[in-house]
């Protein structure tokens, strides 16, 4: 079986998450992105260009936490996919523009810093872990 896998994009946040509901009361939030640029040279370094800037949007969960944790400046990595959708003005020709649906986000491990918070496990997962035995374990062989 393949390992899944999905789209993913790389970025700051741009804009002040812009937290939304629908006629159905579900959330979905909006948000400017910028994504970094970097040229190749020929003598094998690399030059920064100016970054580009994108839509992006997240709903119910991903869209919750969008607009409680993050700020912009913010590094981020998200996975999801890219809709594209026209617009369409009276008198004026249709416009196709594109923006990316997170729906997984997080801080980027490699340019932020942040402490985990893990949960304790429930009392009774506690106590069993405290008299469990571990498991024996074989000696490995023909090495």
């Amino acid at each position: 079986m393949p390992i899944p896998t999905q789209m993913s994009l790389a970025g700051f946040i741009a804009s002040e998450p812009d937290l939304h509901f629908n006629d159905t009361g579900a959330e979905y939030c909006r948000v400017r992105v910028g994504v970094g640029q970097w040229r190749k040279e020929a003598d094998g370094s690399y030059t920064k260009l100016d970054p580009t800037f994108h839509d992006m949007v997240a709903f119910e969960t991903a869209a919750r936490e969008t607009y409680a944790r993050f700020r912009p400046g913010d590094s981020f990595l998200a996975s999801g996919y890219i809709h594209e959708y026209e617009i369409e003005r009276p008198g004026e020709p249709s416009v196709v523009k594109e923006e990316f649906v997170a729906r997984r986000i997080g801080h980027n491990a490699n340019k932020t810093t942040y402490e985990v918070q893990r949960r304790h496990p429930a009392p009774a997962e506690r106590s069993n872990a405290r008299t469990a035995t571990p498991p024996a374990t074989s000696p490995a062989v023909g090495f």
